[in-house]
């Protein structure tokens, strides 16, 4: 496997390719992969569809940026799959017009209808739940169970949060709309920003690491991130600091987000993409896929990681994730509304 770093004129980030070796067979099969996931969380699922199809991978990798390459290359496009890091990204590749339905048996089989798009153009290929946060020492069991909790009296100057625009809190706020309606998720959320200690910043590990330094008592966050911080010694000391909070297990349950897979509009592989999706979604893929990223498989038939069982069973919102991306434009005017980051 060979890396190269270089820029394009289409994105401004470091664009890194990996070019993945294969047994060479006849056909010369390929699959060309555009992703907004890190290669290192990949890149093991990628090796092992090689090893078994003898297709080879090529993958090109962007933080932001692939929709707009991806429209202005057109027709000529090589881009045949698209891996995208959340709802919101992959419902803006379908906004963009940028994918193509993908109808399959396997993927209908092994992904349950909550967590791929009904007409077919996205598929989640693993979960996580936007949990809290809570200090050990500052935070009683029990003593924050939801999340339209947070806007209590008592968190006052005790929230630690990212940037309201970010994705994640996008799709959690296009969750609250979805169960409350516009009004009572616009309160909610000008209730959560009266009780936050600090303008939002960072990522969500800096919400961890302000959690276990006293900045704040509570925050809120993905579950994989405190695995990333549990398995660095730098990090792991503010991970243990801090316990994992699943909201709203006595009525709808936590709010879940996901990671998955589109094709391309003008995929010049079809054929061979869509082997790449399907292979994503098999319970081989998905375990290692599991393991690698400490994220929750979308596959039923797969285990948890060793890491992510410790941390217990939860109810995940029942919420198909294609109802709360509908309400994503609306979420964002809210947050701008409210002045969230301000």
């Amino acid at each position: 496997m060979t890396i190269k770093i270089g820029r394009t004129r289409w994105v401004r980030c470091v664009v890194v390719m990996a070019v993945l070796g294969a047994a060479p067979m006849a056909s010369a099969a390929e699959v060309n992969v555009y992703s907004y996931r890190q290669p290192e969380l990949v890149n093991p699922l990628l090796e092992k569809f090689t090893k078994e199809t003898g297709i080879g991978v090529n993958m090109i990798f962007a933080e932001k940026g692939l929709i707009e390459r991806i429209k202005a290359e057109g027709p000529n496009s090589p881009a045949d799959v698209v891996l995208g890091t959340d709802i919101a990204q992959l419902s803006a590749l379908v906004e963009a017009g940028v994918v193509q339905a993908a109808p399959s048996a396997i993927l209908s089989g092994n992904i349950p209808a909550l967590y791929r798009d009904g007409e077919n153009r996205w598929f989640g290929l693993t979960q996580r739940a936007r949990v809290v946060y809570a200090a050990k020492d500052r935070v009683k069991d029990g003593e924050v169970s939801t999340y339209e909790a947070l806007t209590a009296p008592q968190w006052k100057g005790r929230i630690c949060s990212r940037s309201g625009g970010n994705d994640y809190n996008v799709a959690l706020l296009s969750a609250m709309i979805a169960h409350h309606g516009e009004a009572a998720a616009k309160q909610w959320l000008s209730g959560l920003k009266a009780n936050l200690a600090r303008k939002p910043q960072g990522n969500d590990r800096a919400q961890i690491k302000a959690v276990a330094q006293g900045e704040c008592d509570i925050a809120l966050g993905n579950t994989y991130y405190m695995a990333i911080m549990l398995t660095d010694p730098e990090q792991a000391p503010f991970a243990n600091a801090v316990r994992i909070v699943f909201p709203n297990q006595q009525d709808r349950g936590a709010h879940v987000n996901i990671s998955g897979v589109a094709m391309a509009k003008h995929a010049p592989n079809r054929e061979a993409a869509l082997k790449l999706m399907e292979f994503l979604s098999s319970t081989d893929a998905q375990g290692l896929y599991a393991v690698v990223n400490n994220e929750y498989p979308v596959n039923p038939n797969v285990p948890w990681s060793a890491l992510v069982q410790s941390w217990g069973k939860f109810k995940a919102d029942g919420l198909p994730l294609a109802e709360i991306a509908k309400h994503r434009t609306r979420a964002l005017e809210i947050v701008n509304e409210v002045g969230f980051d301000e």
